[in-house]
């Protein structure tokens, strides 16, 4: 089983993927997509006056701080983006069917009180936030459609333990979709995988296969992809297969990934 993670910023074009994901099924795979939607719910929220804000945690990941009008949108941008990616598919000859993560408790997990985040060299809580951490996938409802020969395309929110919709992260989602059911994680991205010198694509990491090969590559991950690096790490502790991180613009993304053109996570890495 393949999990394919597509992301949402705005260089990320799905339609290499969609291809793969076609190929893939009519060979007999199965395969769940988790998608992302930054870029469309940062516009959505330019279209209503309101300014996207992204903080920072200590721990130096970059992540949206998601109030009650924020979440509003967000909800409306990722249904979106999910029917558009569902069509695509459909059009392609896959029977795609969208879910979030609140239908039937697909993801499902802990909400967040409060947050702390780094700002001006100091760490603060931040209230008000409508984020959470997902502790729970219904496995049982994704080998249920894949049984049925439907592909499940799966966006956030997820559903909090006080039955209130929250956002969480797309790419630790995506992780722990692959933990859950052992499958191999592919994350698409706009660059080729994770660099030592962010700077210069010929420095790409190609293979996380010992703890001390983890720690380097967290430490060379900056910006967004900490957040890859992190969620590749939960995905292998959760018991994926493996973990590659590749660049969504390639030919043919999925299937060059798992043949290594990626950096790839290796279970050995958490041992």
């Amino acid at each position: 089983m393949i999990v394919v993670k597509i992301g949402g910023a705005r260089a990320v074009d799905p339609h290499g993927a969609i291809d793969d994901v076609a190929t893939l099924v009519g060979e007999g795979e199965a395969v769940v997509v988790v998608h992302g939607g930054s870029t469309a719910v940062d516009d959505a929220l330019e279209a209503v006056g309101t300014e996207p804000e992204y903080v920072e945690t200590p721990d130096g990941v970059t992540g949206r701080f998601t109030d009650a009008e924020t979440m509003d949108v967000f909800t409306m941008a990722m249904g979106k983006v999910n029917t558009d990616l569902v069509t695509d598919l459909q059009n392609a000859g896959i029977s795609a069917v969208g879910l979030n993560g609140v239908d039937g408790g697909l993801l499902t997990g802990r909400r967040k009180s409060a947050v702390k985040v780094r700002e001006d060299g100091k760490t603060k809580i931040r209230r008000g936030d409508h984020s959470g951490t997902i502790t729970n996938v219904n496995e049982d409802l994704l080998e249920t459609l894949l049984d049925a020969g439907y592909t499940p395309v799966v966006s956030v929110p997820m559903l909090a333990e006080d039955g209130v919709a929250v956002n969480t992260d797309a790419d630790r989602a995506a992780a722990a979709v692959a933990g859950a059911t052992g499958a191999s994680l592919v994350v698409l991205t706009d660059v080729a995988g994770v660099y030592e010198d962010p700077a210069d694509p010929t420095t790409r990491i190609e293979s996380v296969d010992s703890p001390a090969a983890l720690d380097r590559t967290k430490a060379a991950a900056e910006g967004f992809m900490t957040k890859k690096v992190l969620a590749a790490t939960e995905a292998l502790e959760g018991g994926a297969a493996e973990v590659v991180v590749a660049e969504a613009t390639a030919e043919t993304p999925i299937v060059s990934a798992l043949e290594g053109d990626a950096t790839r996570f290796e279970p050995d890495a958490i041992a």
